[in-house]
């Protein structure tokens, strides 16, 4: 029997968790005013590229001393600049609840090779941060992208901590209340919550971090695009605007207009309140239900941005095909493209929250995920 479909669709079908939609009002025209071919080492470009880090430091509250550049490779750059950077002075802890802070781990414990401790927690967990020794240098995700899970708040993170706290931030900054105090490095990208191009990263550091920086050279040699200081001293030019390599200025354009937007709906709590919107929506709707649920174990630990579900009827006998069709039958009707779980996550669906998401469309969607859950359920029945 044919199962009648939702009559209302999503304005916007685009859930991708990254890239990530655009800002509700983008157009073309509005990146009008890129210095496209234009150095970016001339005053227009250091102009823009100086916009981009005062503006970032502006919305997301960064404290003064804290420095705010712009690095290649997106967050993954950000990351690694970081690591292979600073860690080797003292022993390392290692965070991981999800497949990039596996990649973390990986890199730190078979790259670096460095002395580290490797706490791990299943997808749909986190570590328990209460456990951890923080007179270590500490690297970890707050915001699981994959697992859907995020560290609720700072709270066990202890202000005298002798180590440095390393936090790949990508999909929480510009939609969770990142405690900075704790936090000395920090990493995220422009294609996360605000919704922009790739391949730039952002990369701030507290003013433990550059002292680590200005007094500790690691054993191994670092690439060019990794190097943070000259001559014992930090290079004060990258967080200035002065980037280690050639930058897109119609990327920097982009930024810069989402910024503008993000200012137009309140800034960081107007876009905390537009992801928390959009996930609670998800939330109630699987609280109703008993044959979909959130990843995420503790309630607490939910994330707002990257909400990551599973399929708990038990008349699923494949699961990771069941959850593949499910999002085929979503991207085939054009209402939601990009859901299905991160490759290496538990079999599901994983739907995007940010602030450029409309609330309106994530409620438009969910009925069309119940459509597209009951034909495949009837489409199981029939093959058995």
């Amino acid at each position: 029997m044919a199962i009648d479909a939702p009559v209302t669709r999503p304005a916007n079908p685009r859930f991708s968790s990254g890239p990530c939609a655009k800002i509700p009002t983008f157009s073309l025209d509005k990146l009008s005013d890129a210095p496209l071919g234009r150095s970016h080492r001339a005053a227009i470009g250091k102009e823009k590229l100086k916009a981009a880090i005062d503006g970032t430091a502006e919305i997301l509250g960064i404290p003064e001393g804290y420095k705010v550049g712009i690095v290649p490779a997106s967050d993954t750059g950000a990351v690694e600049m970081a690591m292979w950077s600073m860690l080797g002075a003292r022993k390392a802890t290692m965070l991981a609840w999800e497949s990039f802070g596996a990649g973390w781990v990986t890199d730190v414990v078979k790259q670096l090779k460095i002395d580290a401790e490797v706490k791990e927690a299943g997808y749909g967990d986190i570590v328990d941060f209460t456990e951890v020794d923080f007179d270590t240098d500490v690297v970890f995700t707050w915001n699981g992208t994959t697992s859907g899970v995020r560290v609720p708040n700072g709270d066990a993170i202890p202000a005298d901590r002798a180590g440095l706290t390393i936090c790949d931030a990508t999909s929480a900054a510009f939609a969770q209340d990142l405690p900075w105090d704790k936090l000395d490095v920090v990493t995220f990208s422009w294609q996360k919550v605000l919704g922009g191009e790739a391949a730039h990263g952002m990369l701030v550091l507290s003013p433990r971090a550059v002292e680590r920086l200005e007094s500790y050279t690691p054993a191994w040699p670092l690439p060019k695009i990794f190097r943070m200081t000259k001559g014992g001293k930090l290079n004060e030019g990258i967080f200035k605007g002065e980037t280690i390599n050639t930058p897109s200025m119609l990327a920097v354009e982009d930024y810069l207009v989402a910024l503008d937007w993000a200012r137009s709906v309140g800034g960081l709590k107007g876009l905390m309140a537009r992801a928390d919107a959009n996930a609670q929506a998800i939330w109630d709707f699987c609280e109703s239900r008993d044959w979909i649920a959130n990843l995420a174990n503790d309630p607490a630990t939910r994330s707002n941005t990257s909400v990551c579900l599973k399929f708990t009827d038990d008349r699923i006998s494949d699961g990771a095909a069941f959850a593949k069709a499910v999002a085929k039958r979503l991207e085939n009707e054009g209402v939601g493209l990009d859901l299905g779980a991160y490759r290496d996550a538990p079999a599901g669906l994983r739907i995007w929250c940010g602030g450029t998401v409309e609330t309106s469309d994530i409620e438009a969607l969910l009925p069309w995920i119940e459509w597209a859950y009951e034909a495949e359920i009837a489409a199981q029945s029939q093959a058995a």
